[in-house]
């Protein structure tokens, strides 16, 4: 199927159009000193009474007059609801995933969400815990005609109309960063948001084929009702060519089996190599290395976000 082909029915699967945006409607709720940067607590809005809760890092010595590169920070699922924003912005959990407040500290102002169902978004009713509220979200959602991926494309566009909105971010240079859960976030919204100039994605491109194979419980985002009639996730990966991305996997990591994510890379190149912009892209595997963000892999994604936002 032609990749214009592919995307019309990824766009009819998802869901559709997205809704035309809504004031973002700010709120700062308080702010927090850290050691070269500055934490911003705001709400801004999704859609019409739909706030989302999001860490904004500012590092110290840039504003209006001094704007900067900018990188959203999808965080990761985990089997974990209590945490979202907050892990990536080194508030809480895992040193390894503090990635939203080392980048601050590399000089980037960083957005830092809570996706539904996490932290903040969890059911605001207290019915439903956790993995339920989730299931109950996903469902909603098809049985509505959309996806709970449709659902977090539109709330990661509205993260980088906020970006964009802040006069200490440069709006030509904003980029993204997620691991597991957040990568498949990156790999998802990258197709429908120009506005990110470099995307990478850290230990996440499970096909349909394998998680069909593996009988693989993945995360609700992962799944568009439909598409597989049409094409895998490589080929939704490849819908972001010619802008830079990065994914990085790691061999042994059970949730994106290595044979499928070999054979889904030559898929996403091709798509770069038609646009002569085969340089854009790069996969990167570790060898004997699980699902973590392993030294090699940050190294590589901060190279790739000094190349592609800072040049």
């Amino acid at each position: 199927m032609a990749a214009a082909d592919f995307r019309d029915q990824l766009f009819r699967c998802l869901g559709g159009d997205w809704p035309a945006p809504c004031p973002l409607n700010v709120r700062i709720r308080e702010k927090i000193t850290k050691p070269g940067y500055t934490i911003e607590s705001v709400f801004y809005d999704a859609e019409p009474n739909d706030p989302i809760p999001a860490l904004l890092l500012i590092p110290d010595g840039i504003s209006a007059s001094k704007p900067a590169p900018a990188v959203c920070v999808w965080h990761q699922h985990a089997g974990n609801w209590a945490k979202g924003k907050s892990e990536p912005a080194g508030l809480m959990a895992d040193p390894m995933h503090h990635t939203g407040a080392a980048l601050a500290r590399e000089g980037y102002v960083v957005l830092c969400p809570d996706a539904l169902c996490f932290e903040e978004r969890r059911d605001p009713t207290g019915k439903l815990k956790d993995g339920n509220f989730e299931r109950f979200e996903f469902l909603r959602y098809v049985v509505d005609g959309k996806s709970m991926a449709w659902k977090n494309i539109l709330d990661m566009k509205r993260a980088v109309d906020f970006l964009v909105s802040r006069p200490e971010v440069k709006a030509d240079k904003i980029g993204c960063y997620g691991h597991s859960m957040g990568s498949t976030h990156t790999w998802m919204v990258g197709p429908w948001e120009p506005r990110l100039k470099c995307l990478v994605g850290n230990c996440c491109l499970p096909t349909y084929k394998a998680i069909h194979r593996e009988h693989m419980l993945h995360c609700f985002p992962n799944f568009v009702p439909g598409i597989f009639n049409y094409g895998d996730t490589p080929d939704i990966a490849a819908l972001i060519a010619p802008r830079p991305l990065l994914l990085n996997f790691g061999e042994t990591d059970s949730g994106s089996p290595i044979d499928e994510v070999r054979a889904g890379i030559p898929i996403i190149q091709r798509a770069y190599d038609s646009m002569h912009a085969g340089k854009n892209f790069v996969a990167y595997i570790e060898e004997k290395t699980g699902h973590i963000l392993s030294d090699e892999m940050w190294r590589r994604t901060k190279a790739w976000f000094a190349k592609h936002l800072q040049g």
